[in-house]
């Protein structure tokens, strides 16, 4: 099934840092923003991390990205994939990072899962010239590591915001 990204990146002026995903998930593009599923532990991770609230609303996720300088987007503006499964992913189209980063102080770039590193560095890179540091997926299809394992991977966004 051919998937268009619904909604547009989130990203202000003072974001320090880019996270990307490959493309929303199903239930991302159902609630019209990023890591929406229930069990996708981002939201979980990222808020522990900072030792904030966990953020309920798209409002409070919103606000809590400002705050901590953090702009979400994906790598895909559209392909083929089948429900969310990155691997299915087929005739992929990139959206323009360069055109978001544009203007901010973002420096540094984290791509979550494979998939979504592996398209990064085919099609983004040369035009972005930032080179896109690989953390895990936080999907809750990704069993392979746990809570603590991912949260500890993730810590690395803190040492960016803070400059």
């Amino acid at each position: 099934m051919k998937v268009n990204h619904e909604f547009g990146p989130y990203v202000n002026k003072d974001s320090k840092v880019l996270i990307l995903g490959s493309i929303p998930s199903v239930k991302s593009r159902e609630f019209g923003f990023y890591y929406m599923h229930p069990q996708n532990r981002f939201w979980k991770i990222i808020s522990d991390l900072f030792e904030e609230d966990f953020p309920e609303t798209i409002d409070e996720k919103k606000d809590f990205l400002k705050r901590n300088k953090i702009a979400l987007w994906d790598v895909l503006d559209t392909c083929e994939i089948e429900g969310s499964s990155d691997s299915s992913i087929r005739n992929p189209k990139v959206n323009d990072i360069k055109s978001i980063i544009y203007g901010t102080d973002i420096k540094h770039i984290f791509v979550t899962g494979k998939k979504a590193f592996e398209l990064y560095k085919k099609y983004c890179y040369k035009n972005v010239l930032i080179e896109a540091i690989y953390l895990p997926s936080t999907s809750g299809a990704n069993c392979v590591f746990s809570y603590e394992t991912l949260k500890s991977k993730y810590e690395i966004i803190r040492k960016y915001t803070k400059k």
